[in-house]
């Protein structure tokens, strides 16, 4: 009873994340389109090469790919046995439940369900996944604290009128990259949290047989404490996997120059646009809101104008398609795909 009630809740809450990112869509279709020749708008973006197009998905599957060769390359190393299409897997599954939850909240929650299902120890999936989830904020920090050193003329004239959110973005990414390093190297801290929250939630009648959770607490953190000494003592693997994520995140800025490309423009190099695309990236990706949906299209529209000029909205509505609403169709018939194979089968089998 309490596991179907646990379902139900699940499923109530994917369906309000999906209600609000379908609330928000429109809101921002309305506030991006409303007055707008829509007939103009079409026409400009029929007559870009959608040969380009093309390649930006390709970018795209990369970009997804790429998450998955990491969370291969760090479970090998702990010595996790593990296939590299369940990584895939669990890279689209990661990706689609980001891109409808605010701030990207549920996209490891869901991950870690996943590796469960592959027998996965959750303190070990959890370590990966925050390693993963490190790395790829990391090369957002330094592609923020880049700008702010080298001070690139066109890039700062550019982000004058985001500079604002771009700040704030880059400071939260910060405070939390910095905290969640500081659990890796202070498991204690870890222990200490999880254990005044079983006190907390006993009090309550929450939970009950608090002794038995404590011990499975203790269990868990030991398995935490011996994977993140692994990482100590191992530096080389986290700086590959931050290598590695640098590349990721270059499949998905490129797409902006591609999409740039497909309209005929010249004039910009492709890296002054992936550093303005990096740019709204660091703006957005602390926000509450579902794959950035709204202030990401505002944000292009006020960097990207003196690029892209009079096909700016166009290039907004291209750019925006291939690399969110191309990524959230693919990540959801992977995970629709994933929950069969993974989820139903496997209950098929227990019967």
């Amino acid at each position: 009873m309490i596991i179907r009630k646990r379902r139900i809740m699940s499923k109530r809450k994917i369906i309000g994340n999906f209600l609000f990112l379908g609330f928000l869509f429109i809101g921002m279709v309305y506030y991006v389109f409303h007055g707008k020749d829509m007939e103009r708008i079409l026409e400009q973006i029929s007559n870009a090469d959608m040969f380009y197009w093309i390649c930006a998905v390709f970018c795209v599957i990369m970009f997804i790919g790429s998450e998955s060769v990491i969370i291969y390359y760090l479970m090998r190393n702990i010595r996790q046995k593990i296939k590299l299409a369940h990584c895939f897997l669990y890279s689209f599954i990661g990706f689609f439940f980001s891109c409808i939850t605010p701030s990207a909240s549920g996209g490891q929650p869901a991950q870690v369900y996943f590796m469960r299902k592959d027998d996965i120890p959750v303190e070990i999936s959890a370590l990966v996944l925050m390693i993963v989830t490190i790395t790829y904020k990391l090369v957002l920090i330094a592609l923020g604290v880049g700008v702010l050193i080298v001070r690139p003329q066109q890039i700062l004239e550019s982000i004058a009128p985001v500079k604002g959110i771009f700040y704030l973005g880059l400071i939260l990414n910060i405070v939390v990259v910095g905290f969640m390093i500081f659990m890796i190297f202070d498991t204690t801290l870890a222990k200490h949290i999880l254990n005044n929250g079983i006190g907390l939630l006993s009090r309550f009648g929450v939970i009950k047989q608090t002794e038995k959770l404590t011990v499975r607490v203790e269990t868990a953190i030991e398995k935490y404490k011996d994977a993140a000494s692994y990482f100590k003592k191992h530096k080389i693997v986290v700086w590959n996997v931050f290598l590695m994520s640098i590349l990721q995140r270059l499949f998905l800025f490129y797409v902006t120059y591609l999409v740039y490309k497909s309209f005929g423009l010249h004039g910009t190099g492709f890296i002054t646009i992936i550093f303005l695309q990096g740019v709204i990236s660091v703006a957005v990706d602390m926000l509450p809101f579902p794959g950035g949906v709204g202030i990401s299209e505002k944000l292009f529209l006020l960097i990207f104008t003196p690029i892209f000029g009079h096909i700016t909205l166009p290039a907004m509505v291209v750019s925006r398609g291939l690399s969110y609403y191309t990524e959230l169709l693919l990540s959801a018939l992977l995970t629709a795909i994933a929950y069969f194979r993974m989820v139903l089968n496997r209950r098929e089998d227990i019967r």
